[in-house]
């Protein structure tokens, strides 16, 4: 066996989980969990159905999209209590459209959570904010705080790729999550999306993961999977089984997709073996 055929044979899926997001509501879908309570009355079933990372967002006392640090400890921590360290808790930091970039930071220092998501484009919108970017990612490494890098075309890619080629950023400790597709009414991906990120260089990161909206969304992660990326599904992106109907919650979702990729004689990663990939105690 080369070396090649034992990393897939050895490969392990993250999957994640992705609730609730910043911009659904309970119009979009009943069972949305936003409030405290929901998240913490369904994470335990997430677990069970095969998540080890939890992606989470939370809305103020008014439903909108908030980074309050005191809001964010409240509920990591109720989760930690019931979860253990039996999921990886990732925080997000995304804008929302109100947020700065500044005060994406500063709420990230704030909370200095086990693992954060970031969308280049937001943390780093110019090209005289890569120095800054770089001084993040090196505080987060030391705080022993799992970033992951959101991409949401081949330009942010790109990016990326230039800071690594000039030694700003080391490649080989970088997550990056694909989003293909846009946030948008009626979006559908389709797994070719996949093959403008992938392209045919060989890419530097230590681990990539992808998302997806709409139906298609167990057929995208499915084609990340067996190209030996990780797979994010949930409310936040889509809310469809893949034969078109709606799905009765976010277990729904992970069971569908568990049992899809266990299916294509693949394994699922724990909790434990994320940390192990993202380098974190």
């Amino acid at each position: 066996m080369n070396t090649e055929d034992r990393q897939i044979k050895d490969h392990k899926v993250v999957l994640a989980i992705a609730p609730n997001g910043s911009r659904r509501t309970k119009a979009d879908h009943a069972e949305i969990p936003l409030a405290k309570a929901d998240i913490l009355r369904e994470a335990a079933i997430w677990r069970d159905e095969g998540a080890s990372v939890l992606h989470l967002h939370i809305r103020d006392r008014e439903g909108k999209h908030s980074l309050d640090p005191d809001i964010y400890r409240d509920v990591l921590s109720a989760l930690r209590d019931q979860l253990g360290r039996d999921v990886i808790l990732q925080m997000t930091s995304e804008s929302g459209g109100v947020f700065s970039r500044e005060r994406q930071m500063q709420a990230v220092r704030a909370v200095r959570p086990e693992a954060v998501s970031l969308a280049l484009r937001e943390f780093a919108p110019q090209e005289e904010h890569k120095g800054e970017f770089a001084a993040f990612m090196d505080w987060a490494l030391a705080e022993n705080v799992a970033p992951q890098i959101i991409l949401y075309d081949r330009n942010d890619l790109d990016r990326l790729l230039s800071w690594v080629a000039d030694s700003t950023l080391d490649g080989a400790n970088l997550s990056v999550l694909y989003v293909l597709g846009r946030y948008s009414a009626g979006q559908h991906s389709n797994p070719v999306d996949l093959l403008s990120f992938l392209g045919t260089e060989s890419l530097p990161f230590r681990d990539w993961m992808t998302c997806a909206f709409g139906p298609a969304e167990s057929r995208c992660v499915a084609l990340s999977a067996l190209l030996g990326g990780h797979v994010r599904v949930g409310f936040e992106n889509n809310i469809y089984l893949p034969d078109g109907s709606v799905a009765q919650n976010n277990a729904a979702l992970l069971r569908e997709t568990a049992a899809m990729l266990r299916g294509l004689t693949l394994k699922l990663a724990t909790a434990e073996d994320v940390r192990t990939l993202w380098r974190i105690g």
